[in-house]
């Protein structure tokens, strides 16, 4: 099996500007080029850092990613396969191996939804877990791989009841559930106290060492980037102009 789980070839995105009468007339058309040609290859098993200011790019690259857009141009490849493209059938396979992490998790979950609710949600979704009994069980492991304990303190809890903190140990917590082999962590400390991130970025790191897994982190913040990661990629203007190790 080779080392490198994900590569991107020559990715781009362009978003159509909106043309006036005269571009129209003329047959013109401008782009927002939110990811201009963007080549990298993530190494199994390693903390890959995409760094850079508001609007590089580098949100967008996640989301091509995670497949919730298409891309205009290049090649996306997991696992040696291409995924550029997928069928419905594909697509849920894919996203039972890539998982995301987002920004505010808050807004990633159902106000209406307990705890327990969010975590076993992905499982129902993918016909995991023999019953209701199996996948709460799941849910109370993947609590407990978080560190929100005893898990039975916080599996009848809905989201507003938790801290910043707890709210994103929940939010990895469902990421983990589905036993991934990538996530992509989208600013996921950007809202939290500043007392809080170092054990956020700790816990997520001491899962990654325990399950093996390979993370895309995506940030504005060098500091958080050279503590968190293995390599940085720097963007902008959507492209990457710099790449090394983090150290």
């Amino acid at each position: 099996m080779s080392d490198v789980i994900l590569e991107l070839k020559n990715i781009k995105k362009w978003f159509p500007v909106r043309r006036n009468l005269s571009q129209m007339i003329k047959g013109e058309q401008q782009y927002v080029k939110a990811v201009d040609g963007v080549s990298l290859q993530i190494k199994r098993g390693e903390i890959f850092g995409l760094i850079g200011e508001s609007g590089c790019g580098k949100t967008t690259t996640g989301k091509l990613i995670m497949k919730l857009m298409d891309p205009t141009d290049g090649q996306i490849i997991f696992n040696g396969e291409d995924v550029t493209y997928l069928n419905k059938e594909e697509l849920g396979k894919y996203k039972r191996n890539v998982q995301m992490i987002f920004q505010d998790p808050y807004a990633s979950m159902n106000p209406r939804f307990k705890a327990v609710d969010v975590l076993t949600e992905p499982l129902e979704i993918h016909g995991l877990g023999a019953n209701r009994a199996e996948r709460e069980e799941l849910a109370t492991k993947a609590l407990e791989e978080v560190k929100l304990t005893p898990p039975e303190d916080f599996l009848g809890r809905y989201a507003h009841m938790l801290s910043g903190g707890q709210r994103q140990r929940l939010a990895t917590a469902r990421t983990l559930i589905l036993s991934p082999d990538f996530i992509v962590a989208d600013e996921p400390v950007s809202m939290i106290d500043l007392s809080t991130r170092a054990e956020i970025l700790q816990m997520m790191k001491e899962v990654q060492e325990h399950m093996g897994l390979t993370y895309l982190y995506i940030t504005h913040d060098l500091s958080t980037a050279r503590y968190f990661t293995d390599r940085i990629a720097v963007m902008y203007l959507g492209k990457i102009v710099e790449m090394g190790n983090a150290d």
